[in-house]
Formats: structure tokens, sequence, C-alpha cells
């Protein structure tokens, strides 16, 4: 497995994360250790969590697997969020000082350890100044609290704006980000790739498999069922997966990974991960299993070299949309119109 700088940092992280939304949840304790176990056995090193996670199981799980191996620790980077409820008072919420004090020192308890080598902030809050969060990573930062803090779900202006604002005061700037990317969810290319990219800022892509699409296990006009997490609950998602599934351009993407898949003697899973690793400012992608089987076939992805050709088709059938503006042809034409003195 690759090896890479975390974002703008000096830390070292594998190409590949593992995500543990499923610890507590999908995947019982048991198992939890057994793909914590797996993926570290396999050249991982970065561990991605958040306290909402299961209602904070997912970081005690963490935590007692760390409890019973001391001597990993070093070698683990791990990765939290707070920003959103656990059950408290009114100031149980958002990014003020007030909720990322609790929070952060509820994460420490729970996961069993002093610091925690990236804090992220789970999603933009736009009722707590920006300076009032930086300002708390700042502190926490120096407290030893945290290595390095970034952020989950920002748009490309509000990575933005957190960059400009911590260098104007003086204070550790933001190493990543992390968004919801794949072949068919590329939006994050019109505005938050290129703003990681100037900000030297490390993507840490979550859903790398679009909730499931890209794993070859879905066929048009064919719910899902059994294995797959919508399968097992249709009710989840079932009216997003009707609208993907009438949708052409969903069934362009997963005909061309199965083509590559085919040619290359991997995974459609495998295909679809190790392109997201190449993308430009990823720095880890995030994997998300229930089981250790599925961790096996993730892990693969490692030994999957698409060519430029393969990458091309990959590229081309999952363009990202453009018809909106300033992105796609209105653009175009506004531009002409200018040029001609119009509006």
């Amino acid at each position: 497995m690759q090896l890479r700088n975390l974002g703008n940092s000096g830390t070292i992280v594998s190409e590949f994360a593992l995500g543990t939304m499923t610890f507590g949840a999908e995947a019982d304790e048991q198992t939890s250790h057994a793909i914590l176990e797996r993926y570290l056995d396999g050249g991982g090193n970065f561990l991605d969590t958040a306290d909402v996670y299961t209602a904070g199981a997912s970081e005690s799980i963490i935590g007692r697997w760390l409890s019973r191996n001391p001597g990993r620790r070093d070698g683990v980077v791990i990765a939290t969020k707070g920003r959103f409820p656990m059950g408290g008072g009114p100031n149980d919420l958002g990014l003020s000082r007030a909720h990322l004090r609790t929070a952060l020192d509820a994460s420490l308890r729970r996961l069993g350890v002093e610091h925690i080598d990236l804090y992220q902030m789970h999603a933009w809050d736009a009722l707590t100044p920006i300076e009032e969060t930086l300002r708390f990573l700042d502190d926490a930062i120096s407290a030893g609290k945290i290595s390095y803090y970034g952020f989950s779900n920002y748009l490309g202006w509000q990575l933005t704006k957190a960059v400009h604002v911590a260098r104007a005061h003086g204070w550790a700037p933001p190493v990543t980000l992390q968004p919801q990317y794949s072949l068919i969810v590329r939006g994050i290319e019109h505005e938050v790739v290129p703003a990681a990219l100037d900000a030297g800022i490390g993507l840490l892509p979550w859903s790398p498999l679009a909730g499931g699409w890209l794993s070859g296990k879905y066929r048009r006009d064919e719910p899902p069922t059994g294995a797959t997490r919508l399968g097992e609950n249709p009710t989840r998602g079932m009216e997003a997966w009707e609208a993907r599934n009438a949708d052409p351009r969903t069934w362009e993407i997963i005909d061309a990974v199965n083509a590559v898949a085919e040619e290359t003697g991997a995974s459609a899973s495998q295909v679809s991960l190790a392109w997201l690793s190449g993308r430009p400012a990823v720095t880890s992608v995030i994997l998300g299993a229930r089981t250790v089987e599925q961790l096996e076939d993730n892990l693969g992805a490692a030994d999957v070299h698409l060519s430029d050709e393969q990458r091309a088709r990959l590229d081309d059938a999952s363009t990202p949309r453009t018809d909106i503006y300033p992105y796609g042809e209105q653009a175009v034409q506004q531009r002409h119109r200018k040029r001609e003195g119009g509006r």
C-alpha cells in the first residue's frame, strides 16, 4: 500500500484509510476488531471515526482494541470528528468553543488516548464565527490534544475562507477535507478540488463506492436484496435508488467500470477505488467494510494499476455534469455575449 503525506502535514498515512462507521452497528465488536487487525496487517495505518458513529460506540470499540494492543498505538494515525449532538443540552451542537471542548474531551476518553492525530469538523456551522472555531483548534494543538485538524462536507468557499482566516491570525492551518467523492459523485471537482489544490489540502473521500453502486452488485431495474446495505434495509434509500437507477449516466459508468475490471482481472470495487486513489489532491480513500471479506476485496485495490487509456475511459464515462452556470454551455454563451457587448 502506498504511503502519502496527510495533506500539507509531515505525517504519513496509507493511501486507503479504514472508515469505522459500521463499528457497533453493522459490525459487532468482535467483527470490528477483526476488521481492524486485517487492515493494519495489510499495511494500513489510518483510522477514521466520529463521535456520532453509533452514538459513540465506534470510538469506544477502537479504544478497547487499542487498550488490548498498546504497542500498536504509535503506528496508527487516528482521525475523529465533532459537530453533531450526542444527547446533551443546547450547547451540545455546532462548532462553538463550548461544544468542541466537551466533544473533544469525550472523544479522547472513548478512544482512551492522550491526543487525536486529526480532529475534523463534521460539517459547516453557519451560526458560530469561524474565528471562534479556528482559535479553539489552534489552542487544542498547543495543548497537545490534537496534532492537526481538518473539515468534512465543506464547500469550496468555506474551505478557502478557513484557510485564509487561519493564515491572517497566524493560527495552525487545516490539513484535510473529507468530502463525498466517487466515479458517480464527482461534483466536488467544480469548486472543492480546485480549492483543495490551491491550499495544499488533502482530500479524504468518503463513500468511494457510491453506497455500493460501484461494487458490481447492482443490476439495472433490479432493486438490491440480501447482503447489501440497501438490500437488507430497502426503506433506507429506495427513493434514491430509483432515481439513480433511472439515470442513464449511472449505467454508463458501471458498464465502463465492469469493462475495465474484466480487462485487469480486478473486481469492480477495486477498479473504482484505484481510480479514486489516483485523483488530484486525494490523500487517502476511506474504506467502509461490514465484514473482513469486504475489506479483503477493497484492500486489493492497492495492487490495481490502471493504464492511461483505462483511466481516460472511466473519466469520460463519469465526467461531472456541467449543465448549470457557470460550468457548462451557459457559461460559454455568457462569455460570447459579453465579448459581443451584450449581457
